[in-house]
């Protein structure tokens, strides 16, 4: 076990982005560790962080489904890490634990807020990915939002990313006919096609997606989960069947956008194929959460699912970490590692 420093780095939001973010909305500090945490609450030192599309929204000064990041104060996300200082009962020294005090080097918390995960079933940082709050939002999306059902179609947008990735080998472990990914070079498409076992990809930057859809789904779509938004949406609602369904989880192309993006021009079509759009916030599903790990670990034993991190090592590269996610620079979850 190191030994506790005086001082934390931790990533501050210093000013709201505009459009794109860049390095200078960003400050690194330091903050004073408290090695004697308060009766209830222990000290982590963080090990892996998450960086995530919904943190942008996070950065701008609106009402959400989650509060806004507050300025010259430390951000936070999805972390894991060890116990190294504890006063609550059920925690000892050396303990993992997921929490949501991430982008800063150590945290002190409530205990209530920390869970503890095991290192020896999973290595720590699926608990952020495949195992953890993707997962579950992919899990939720798929079978509970979109009714998945043995013989649909299913079309993922955003397929090579940390949710994109599971919908799709979830629908093909389940007996999906036919399942179609998009994603943002070659590289990733052979990814999906060739480990991931998708039936068909494209690359939405080669034409356009309604025309790339069309060809890779002839029969139609019965399941789109959308991470895109804006023509992928559209081009999904163009080939979905008849009592289609559509899980609305994220919107990647417009979260940058300094107006208001168009809607798709073709939601007529939502009445005569009588579609169904829904959204999905994780938190809402999460009496699935013994049932998803159950059979994702299992899923995982077997070989049958497949998962990729991108990991970036040093909290001083996070920001960096999070623009290239927002890029589309990573291969499944990405990850800043602080274990060097």
């Amino acid at each position: 076990m190191s030994e506790i420093p005086a001082v934390s780095r931790e990533w501050h939001l210093v000013r709201r982005p505009q459009g794109w973010p860049v390095p200078e909305d960003f400050a690194l500090r330091e903050a004073p560790v408290d090695a004697e945490p308060a009766a209830g609450r222990i000290l982590v030192r963080n090990l892996h962080m998450s960086v995530d599309p919904y943190m942008r929204g996070r950065m701008n000064d609106v009402k959400s489904y989650v509060p806004p990041f507050q300025l010259d104060r430390p951000m936070d996300g999805g972390a894991v890490g060890e116990v190294v200082a504890s006063n609550a009962e059920g925690f000892a020294v050396g303990d993992h634990v997921l929490h949501g005090l991430g982008w800063r080097e150590y945290a002190e918390l409530d205990a209530k807020h920390a869970t503890k995960v095991d290192a020896s079933l999973a290595p720590l940082s699926t608990y952020l990915g495949v195992l953890g709050m993707p997962g579950l939002t992919a899990y939720a999306g798929l079978f509970e939002v979109a009714s998945f059902k043995e013989g649909d179609s299913v079309f993922v947008s955003g397929a090579a990313g940390a949710v994109g990735g599971l919908v799709g080998q979830f629908a093909r472990i389940k007996g999906a006919s036919r399942v179609i990914g998009s994603a943002g070079s070659d590289e990733k498409v052979t990814l999906l096609t060739e480990k991931y076992g998708f039936d068909a990809a494209f690359n939405y930057k080669n034409g356009p997606v309604a025309e790339q859809l069309r060809a890779a789904a002839p029969e139609g779509v019965d399941v789109y989960f959308d991470n895109v938004g804006g023509d992928h949406l559209e081009a999904a609602i163009s080939s979905m069947n008849v009592g289609g369904r559509a899980t609305l989880c994220g919107a990647i192309a417009h979260y940058n956008d300094t107006e208001a993006a168009p809607g798709p021009r073709n939601l007529m079509q939502v009445i005569g194929k009588r579609l169904r759009l829904q959204g999905i916030l994780v938190n809402d599903h999460a009496g699935l959460q013994q049932q998803f790990v159950q059979d994702v670990a299992g899923w995982l034993r077997s070989g049958e699912l497949r998962y990729d991190e991108t990991v970036v090592e040093g909290v001083e590269n996070a920001t960096s970490a999070f623009l290239g996610m927002l890029r589309g620079e990573n291969t499944g979850k990405m990850i800043v590692s602080f274990t060097g």
